[in-house]
């Protein structure tokens, strides 16, 4: 878009921002309150840790699923109608995982949730980079991620006090009609024309995905996005709290409210993360790609850290979790830069359909793993979290190589 027509639509920028910074907001809320959900899942289902694992993962599967169409179809239609249509399904999921009562129900439920925030990110990024110069992105961008850490500080303590006295149906028809608020929001009060359409035939919009897939510097950089992405996510969205309780002793309520700090630490660390990357880039030469990498290094050292049991204060391990653990989504500011804007909407699609299927194994995987030894008293052994946790950050290490490569650096 030319730097007049941007001038002219500054008004409707901070509109536009704080729509879609509510629409993640929705999102990561749907995403975090799985952990207040699990005591009283596993209480009255009697699901395993693996069971367990795999219905609340079935976000991720649904998120995942939904994105290669979901870019598609943000290209053609912009991120109002596709936005606003999908966080609609999401209400109705909210209310099928509300009243359910056996497994098939609570997956589906939360299958049809994944689907409808799956263009949330995606959405806000596509349009913010309609309204926005791409030198102001990583701040924009890191404030778009602060909302969905402030989801995450109410899907801890709040969300646990709020369900001491109400039910999971109560709740999520609450959720329901705040995800239908949203979408009406979007849909009203985002400009109709902020994005060009994209109309092309469907074998095109294909061969823009292949484009995006067959890309090398896609493949070099967005692994160790997609790993310590979906380590911090699987982690927050439901086995952070399990860790704090069976490896380190804290209590339940301890433990929301160690919840609640990686949730203020992840929205009050998102805005300066992007300020300091585009201060770097300014004014010291520092790229945008090692901002990302050292930010991403930080959070993987943090989780080696609490894997070994360093002894430092768990507010500041924790903190720094919430901090660097979303730090990745700086990728999608990179890659902004590196393919044209007809494939904005495909380029951020590809990475979270890729991020959310990581999501979905890491989290399920935990589930598995952990449950390989014995529970007691619906509590387990250290040693089963850590090996869990230890083979994640395995991953992460393997992927922080290829992007740190000499060649990655280059480009």
């Amino acid at each position: 878009m030319p730097g007049h027509v941007r001038e002219s639509l500054a008004p409707e920028r901070i509109r536009v921002l704080l729509l879609f910074t509510c629409g993640y907001f929705v999102s990561y809320l749907f995403r975090g309150i799985n952990i207040s959900f699990a005591p009283s899942l596993t209480r009255d289902t009697g699901l395993s840790a693996g069971v367990l694992g795999l219905v609340t993962s079935m976000y991720f599967l649904g998120f995942a699923a939904a994105q290669v169409p979901a870019g598609i179809l943000l290209d053609r239609h912009g991120s109002r109608k596709v936005g606003a249509a999908l966080l609609l399904v999401a209400g109705a999921g909210a209310m099928v995982f509300g009243a359910a009562h056996g497994l098939p129900a609570l997956m589906l439920g939360r299958l049809l949730i994944g689907v409808g925030v799956s263009v949330c990110l995606a959405s806000a990024y596509k349009v913010l980079a309609a309204h926005f110069p791409a030198a102001q992105l990583p701040v924009v961008y890191g404030f778009v991620i602060a909302g969905g850490g402030l989801g995450g500080v109410i899907s801890g303590t709040p969300a646990v006090w709020l369900l001491s006295f109400s039910d999971r149906r109560t709740v999520c028809l609450g959720l329901a009609l705040l995800t239908v608020a949203t979408a009406v929001a979007i849909f009203l009060g985002t400009p109709d024309r902020t994005e060009p359409p994209h109309r092309t035939r469907m074998a095109d919009e294909l061969r823009g995905t292949w484009a995006v897939l067959s890309s090398r510097f896609f493949w070099r950089v967005a692994p160790f996005s997609i790993a310590t992405q979906g380590a911090f996510y699987a982690a927050q969205s439901l086995w952070a709290s399990a860790y704090m309780e069976d490896v380190t002793g804290l209590t339940t309520a301890q433990a929301a409210r160690s919840i609640t700090v990686i949730g203020i630490a992840m929205t009050v660390g998102s805005v300066p993360l992007g300020m300091a990357a585009r201060w770097l880039r300014a004014r010291v030469g520092i790229g945008l790609v090692a901002f990302s990498g050292f930010c991403m290094a930080a959070f993987t050292l943090d989780q080696i850290v609490l894997i070994s049991g360093v002894p430092l204060p768990g507010w500041l391990v924790w903190s720094l979790f919430g901090i660097f653990g979303p730090a990745g989504s700086l990728t999608y500011a990179v890659l902004a830069e590196a393919f044209p804007p007809a494939l904005a909407g495909r380029v951020n699609t590809t990475l979270t359909l890729l991020l959310f299927i990581t999501v979905f194994v890491f989290q399920w995987g935990i589930g598995f793993v952990v449950s390989l030894w014995p529970a007691h008293d619906g509590h387990h052994t250290a040693v089963a979290h850590r090996a869990a946790w230890g083979a994640i950050a395995s991953v992460e290490i393997a992927a922080s190589l290829l992007y740190l490569s000499r060649r990655t650096r280059r480009s």
